[in-house]
């Protein structure tokens, strides 16, 4: 197989990386390498002017007009020169997107499944880094098993649109969001998959939606529970009752170029838990050492089945199975990092008052975090499921 970019893809490396040199200065600068998972909160407000730099000289939403959204993107990008913006992107240790929700789901979801009145409204603004979105899909007794949704809609005979009530949760940057793309039971009465609906919610309804930050055990709080009341959903893609459809299209595209990127953070923070195993002496311990070898085989591994799958859109288990792989591979480094700590990661702030948290060593933040990589955006156990029912065509699992 052939990983190797062209002469063109090489020329848009240059450029990426000239244009991130020159505009990641001042408070940009200092705001390198904040945010992400683990920290999506931290550095909003800087992180969202980046967002309007990145949108003024057309970096965001690269490879729309390819795809069937011609005018409302930026620069026409392939796919490969996609990749290389991702990557020079993670390389510069730049600002993390707080707007890859709206870019990179909610964008070509509109693409694939909304209707041009749909687009012409909602991507301009993602494109010039305006409006931040949020995604509304799990709930406390829906979270891997989607298709168990609550949260209800009616038609607003009023105004038109829906009403939306119910209750969504682990909903990352919902404090900041200007909307959130809502999962939600359009059909009374129906259960499953059948009669949902994608909609669009507009954030700022006092009164009726209320955000409550979630409080995690590494002392930050990303996450959020997020309550519905009557809440108004301007629009509805892909058509009332055509939610499941679009949905699992959308999961399917959160899998595609953002995998690449991860990768590179992650081999970040394995440079950074080599550099203590070395300095610390504990790579002298052959098992520790082989562990180390073992966790770099398998991201370059990752990194090559992410190219291989690269674009693919007729291989349902290709999303399942990369899940598995980063999931697994992240939580077995936050191990990793706390044994080359030693006995001193077992060890936290002598005051666990509302900031002490904070004083948590980025070993001890990393272990707790990846203990739910195997969890979120959809556990181990609905993975396997997916790939042997779907892939395997094995007999599906008892419900």
């Amino acid at each position: 197989m052939d990983f190797t970019f062209g002469p063109d893809d090489t020329a848009f490396r240059a450029e990426a990386r000239g244009w991130l040199e020159a505009h990641l200065v001042g408070e940009y600068a200092a705001a390198a390498g904040t945010g992400g998972p683990g920290s999506e909160h931290e550095g909003v407000a800087v992180r969202r002017a980046w967002e309007r730099e990145l949108g003024r000289d057309g970096w965001i939403g690269i490879g729309w007009d390819d795809h069937g959204a011609a005018g409302h993107g930026n620069r026409r990008a392939s796919l490969t020169q996609q990749v290389v913006w991702a990557e020079e992107y993670a390389r510069a240790a730049a600002p993390a997107r707080v707007g890859h929700i709206g870019e990179n789901l909610l964008a070509p979801t509109l693409i694939a499944y909304g209707s041009e009145e749909q687009q012409r409204r909602f991507l301009p603004p993602v494109a010039r880094g305006e409006a931040l979105w949020c995604q509304g899909y799990s709930e406390p007794d829906a979270g891997s098993d989607l298709a168990a949704v609550r949260t209800a809609a009616v038609p607003d005979r009023s105004g038109g649109g829906h009403r939306v009530t119910g209750q969504k949760i682990w909903t990352s940057l919902a404090k900041e969001a200007d909307w959130c793309f809502v999962l939600a039971r359009t059909e009374p009465g129906s259960s499953r998959h059948h009669g949902l609906s994608f909609l669009l919610v507009p954030m700022d309804q006092p009164g009726r939606i209320e955000v409550r930050p979630i409080r995690q055990m590494s002392g930050t709080s990303e996450f959020n529970e997020v309550f519905f009341d009557g809440a108004h959903a301007e629009e509805c893609v892909g058509g009332e009752g055509n939610g499941w459809t679009v949905a699992m299209g959308l999961l399917a595209l959160e899998r595609g170029v953002s995998t690449l990127v991860q990768q590179i953070g992650f081999a970040a923070e394995l440079g950074r838990v080599v550099r203590a195993a070395v300095d610390g002496g504990a790579v002298t311990d052959p098992v520790l050492r082989e562990r180390l070898v073992r966790q770099w085989a398998q991201l370059r591994t990752m990194r090559w089945n992410a190219l291989r799958t690269l674009g693919s859109t007729g291989d349902p288990g290709a999303p399942s199975v990369a899940k598995l792989l980063w999931g697994g591979w992240h939580q077995r480094l936050g191990e990793l990092a706390v044994q080359v700590r030693g006995a001193a990661a077992a060890v936290g702030p002598d005051d666990w008052s509302a900031k002490a948290p904070y004083g948590l060593d980025e070993a001890q933040r990393l272990f707790l975090f990846t203990r739910s990589d195997t969890i979120y955006g959809g556990s181990d156990e609905i993975q396997r499921n997916i790939i042997a029912e779907r892939v395997l065509g094995l007999p599906r699992e008892p419900r």
